[in-house]
């Protein structure tokens, strides 16, 4: 890999490993306003800085950046919920990248449901929870499929293991 794309994907990683270390903490979700005003700033900067990165590469696949960056990329995508207009364009390159079998159709999935709410729609593969109910158990977004057993075969043909066992993983 050249230096400046071993750069880059350390640079992809870093991004990750301080996103997920925020998210370990709860800064990202908790009841501390300072917390989630972090969050915010950090998940911005970094949906800017993916933002310069597709300009100059398009989308950071494995291939051309490692399969961390890569997965990296990815997750800083998914947290760029109010940068719809970095999510929309991840979304486009990693479509991209998955016809030209560059990329994982699962983690296209998890982006395109994540950019679905985003932009107030139903998700495709039920992958995104909104919130927990009283029983303790996760409250998926809604599905533009309602049958669940319909959900479960678009889930399963991405890769995507059947919503009880993924939901199972919240409780």
């Amino acid at each position: 890999m050249p230096h400046n794309l071993t750069t880059l994907a350390d640079e992809l990683t870093a991004m990750a490993a301080a996103d997920h270390e925020m998210a370990v903490t709860g800064a990202a979700h908790g009841d501390d306003p300072a917390g989630q005003l972090a969050w915010r700033r950090l998940t911005a900067r970094h949906g800017d800085r993916l933002n310069q990165i597709m300009d100059e590469v398009g989308w950071p696949t494995a291939g051309l950046v490692g399969e961390g960056a890569a997965r990296a990329a990815w997750l800083i995508a998914q947290h760029a919920d109010r940068q719809l207009d970095v999510q929309r364009r991840a979304l486009r390159l990693l479509e991209e990248a998955v016809a030209a079998g560059a990329a994982q159709a699962r983690d296209l999935a998890f982006l395109r449901d994540r950019t679905l709410v985003n932009e107030g729609r139903e998700q495709v593969y039920g992958t995104q929870i909104a919130g927990v109910a009283e029983d303790g158990s996760p409250i998926p977004w809604p599905c533009a499929e309602p049958d669940p057993q319909r959900v479960d075969e678009l889930r399963a043909g991405v890769g995507i293991e059947p919503f009880a066992e993924y939901v199972a993983q919240f409780s």
